[in-house]
């Protein structure tokens, strides 16, 4: 740790960082450590500001070594995993001026008591927290309703999707509480297989929570989440402004694309639509038996759409003209991978025009500037694993207040 120079303030703010290898049992993360003071009894105090964790298991799991059994060779007696749970705990009950609490995917490091370790000054002056962890097993959490009523000033909160309840809807909802301007969500399948969709907000309780915050603004991603859940989670007054849709196996119908577009219509600004889905016989096609493809209808009626992304579904050549052309200079990124893209019998017989070369130019005409498919997946924006992702967007998503 660094001493502070004189007036208390950081010359410097270096990063301490773990980084997870082949041979590690752990994550990576980092945190901007600005110095440390003692008080008169002698205690350490850290003038941290923003602590930032985000544990990489994408490796792990690539090995398919994210197993309780993998762990237990790691740290068979639970000695690692206590100390550092401890250190955390430590950092949080020395830390006097701290702001922003992010910890994604730590690996069992974020326990459900980890809180009770910042002080009431501290939690009462908390303007950022994310908790994300869908390997907590049964219905543990990483926080409570009744720890979350001392989080009076929250400006922005991410959590798994399981996590948020109606009754946290309640607390975020109440007078004392400054009003909530940014809300992330991350629906994984792993949670709603272990965890229950019971005791998520209704209607009322988004309609409540919107109206003590007019400001607030949702990112939700889901991953691998079948279409009745999400027709369970997607509430009319949830006031969606990203969403992000990544399988492997469930594939995200039309009906569920064309019902974002009817409730989210005045704030939906980025849709993101993700299949990895190996599957010989093509891919899924939003539009098949409908009169009016879903991705058109979402660029006609999302007026302030301003991403999208699309890689693993049919988009026909013609309705991505037509996406260009209704959105227009104001739809600032629109990728989609080559592989998806797909041309009808009518475009590919006439013979005097390419039709690859015709879809770039319409689409660049319609857009006001150059365009061209996404030739390799991995050059895609959104291309990352989606933990990861999720992650690295919530941290912009939360900071642009």
């Amino acid at each position: 740790m660094q001493e502070l120079p004189p007036g208390g303030q950081c010359a410097t703010q270096p990063e301490a960082r773990l980084t997870a290898g082949k041979h590690s049992g752990g994550g990576g993360g980092s945190g901007s450590l600005c110095g440390s003071t003692k008080d008169p009894s002698g205690d350490v105090r850290l003038n941290l500001q923003k602590f930032s964790l985000f544990g990489d298991i994408s490796v792990l799991q690539q090995q398919g070594n994210l197993s309780n059994t993998y762990l237990s060779k790691v740290d068979p007696d639970g000695k690692k995993i206590k100390q550092i749970q401890q250190l955390f705990e430590e950092i949080l009950s020395n830390s006097r001026q701290l702001k922003w609490l992010s910890c994604g995917f730590m690996l069992e490091i974020v326990t459900p008591t980890s809180l009770s370790s910042l002080s009431n000054s501290i939690a009462n002056t908390m303007e950022h927290l994310s908790l994300l962890d869908n390997n907590i097993p049964g219905n543990s959490t990483l926080i409570t309703s009744v720890e979350l009523e001392r989080f009076v000033n929250l400006r922005s909160l991410a959590l798994d999707f399981c996590d948020f309840t109606a009754e946290m809807a309640r607390v975020l909802s109440d007078s004392n509480h400054v009003p909530l301007q940014r809300l992330s969500l991350l629906v994984h399948n792993v949670s709603v297989m272990h965890k229950s969709l019971d005791n998520m907000p209704n209607d009322e309780h988004w309609k409540a929570l919107s109206r003590r915050s007019p400001s607030l603004r949702v990112y939700l991603m889901a991953f691998d989440i079948k279409s009745e859940d999400m027709l369970k989670i997607l509430k009319p007054s949830i006031p969606l402004e990203r969403i992000h849709f990544d399988s492997y196996i469930t594939c995200v119908s039309g009906a569920i694309v064309d019902l974002i577009s009817r409730q989210y219509d005045k704030f939906l600004t980025h849709f993101i639509l993700m299949n990895d889905v190996i599957d010989t016989s093509g891919f899924p096609d939003l539009s098949d038996n409908r009169n009016e493809d879903p991705l058109v209808l979402l660029a006609w009626r999302c007026t302030k759409l301003s991403l999208l992304a699309v890689h693993g579904y049919t988009v026909w050549a013609h309705n991505l003209i037509a996406i260009a052309r209704l959105r227009g200079s104001n739809l600032k990124v629109l990728e989609v991978t080559e592989e998806s893209i797909d041309f009808d019998q009518g475009e590919l017989a006439d013979q005097d025009v390419d039709p690859v070369h015709n879809l770039i130019e319409q689409v660049s005409l319609g857009l006001g500037q150059p365009w061209h498919a996404v030739m390799d997946i991995e050059s895609l924006s959104v291309f990352t694993e989606p933990n990861r992702h999720f992650y690295r967007e919530m941290q912009s998503f939360s900071e642009d207040i």
